[in-house]
């Protein structure tokens, strides 16, 4: 017998503010577990953290969902994507993050870091700059990758593809874990947009695995897998290029075609 959908609110949490989730959670040193769950299992999950008083949700102007933009650059020969695809250890993301709803933009370098640590590093960016590299982000992917890997900053970098998603935030204010859950995926690049289906990504970020968190995704039969936005979006973008660690995903996701040579095109927003 299937279990009964609790109704999905996130009203039934406390609000927290981001200064707290910031000093309470601001690991840029992390352990990151991401899920892909249907809407149902969402709702589950959230019935079981309101029950726990030590949750609370990011609530901004009274706002918990958020408006998220990621851009990702890449060489043309798509360096970074072939190496999370062939999970290279030393391997790295360079992208902005935009938060739509604030204004506020920031640069990152994402690297992978000692026992599948997730480590970055970031600077503020203007918006306006958002979707290309100025000569400041270079200096700076050159320093960190420097000083991470010993390695120069690959050439021709420029914007590959871009990401756009709405994401609510979740903190356990006692131990400091921190749960994203991230929805309505739209990839693009150019003229070419792809939207995703309604699943939902869930990313737990701790100081080490085995979180309580991670338990009750495992009671609510959710298992851990790999996923990268940027790798998913340039897989749906470029269906030529291989996707083999992300097929699961993609079929999932974006439905049992996604992994054919066909890009989906949907309607700019009017």
């Amino acid at each position: 017998m299937s279990r009964r959908v609790p109704s999905l609110s996130l009203d039934t949490l406390p609000g927290v503010g981001l200064e707290e989730i910031n000093d309470r959670a601001g690991l840029q040193t992390r352990v990151d577990t991401k899920y892909l769950i249907a809407p149902a299992t969402h709702a589950h999950l959230l019935s079981a953290l309101a029950q726990r008083p030590e949750w609370a949700c990011l609530a901004i102007d009274g706002q918990r969902h958020f408006r998220y933009g990621s851009t990702y650059f890449d060489t043309p020969s798509l360096l970074t994507y072939h190496q999370h695809r062939q999970g290279r250890r030393r391997r790295f993301k360079i992208r902005t993050r935009a938060y739509l709803d604030t204004g506020d933009c920031s640069f990152e370098v994402k690297l992978r870091g000692a026992r599948e640590s997730t480590v970055k590093r970031r600077m503020s960016y203007a918006m306006d700059d958002a979707d290309r590299l100025t000569a400041r982000a270079q200096e700076f992917v050159a320093e960190v990758l420097d000083a991470a890997y010993g390695v120069e900053v690959p050439e021709h970098l420029a914007a590959r593809a871009r990401t756009e998603y709405r994401r609510h935030t979740l903190i356990d204010r006692a131990a400091g874990t921190r749960v994203t859950c991230d929805t309505a995926l739209v990839c693009s690049s150019g003229d070419r947009r792809v939207a995703a289906g309604p699943m939902v990504v869930v990313e737990t970020k701790a100081t080490k695995p085995g979180n309580p968190v991670d338990r009750l995704m495992r009671s609510l039969g959710a298992h851990p897998i790999r996923l990268s936005k940027y790798c998913v979006a340039t897989a749906v973008l470029n269906p030529d290029v291989p996707a083999n660690p992300w097929a699961r995903v993609l079929r999932e996701w974006f439905g049992p075609t996604a992994a054919t040579p066909a890009v989906w095109r949907v309607p700019e927003a009017a």
